[in-house]
């Protein structure tokens, strides 16, 4: 009697196992896929542009299609008061850290939206080579005037979605 317990317990483990994951019965949590209000396309696809606003000036920006952004749009609208660094970047910690694959450009291009380590947001405004290593998180299309907007010092500037 008590072998039959036993045999029967793998049985139900594979039962259980084969309905958890059903079509029907969709898995909700991290890596599931959220439908948006029309209810027919993935949250993440919604959109890969972003507005990027600093001052009176508005600039708009492809984003990258990684983890490290798929994480950054759960984060966005977003304000930061980005640093002046190297006269060549901006920078913001995030509220927290991104999945990240870095790698070092070689050359860093004017508009580029970059990781740098896991939490820190970089905006550069201006094209240099450098060794640093940064994971892609995006380009802003058109970078003429991006150096005057966003100054010599410390600015606020607004990350967001386009609708």
């Amino acid at each position: 009697m008590k072998a039959r317990p036993i045999f029967l317990f793998p049985f139900f483990l594979v039962l259980a196992g084969s309905m958890a994951c059903t079509a029907d019965n969709p898995v909700d949590g991290p890596g599931a896929e959220t439908n948006n209000s029309q209810g027919n396309a993935p949250k993440d696809s919604v959109t890969n542009r972003l507005l990027i606003r600093i001052g009176s000036s508005t600039f708009s920006a492809t984003l990258a299609n990684n983890a490290a952004v798929t994480a950054l749009k759960k984060q966005l609208p977003l304000t930061l008061s980005m640093k002046e660094l190297n006269s060549n970047e901006k920078f913001a910690q995030l509220r927290s850290e991104l999945p990240t694959q870095s790698s070092s450009p070689g050359t860093i291009q004017s508009g580029d939206l970059m990781l740098y380590g896991s939490n820190t947001l970089v905006l550069f405004y201006k094209t240099f080579q450098t060794s640093y290593s940064y994971a892609k998180l995006g380009q802003i299309d058109n970078s003429s005037g991006l150096a005057k907007a966003v100054g010599s010092g410390n600015v606020t500037v607004t990350f967001e979605l386009t609708k």
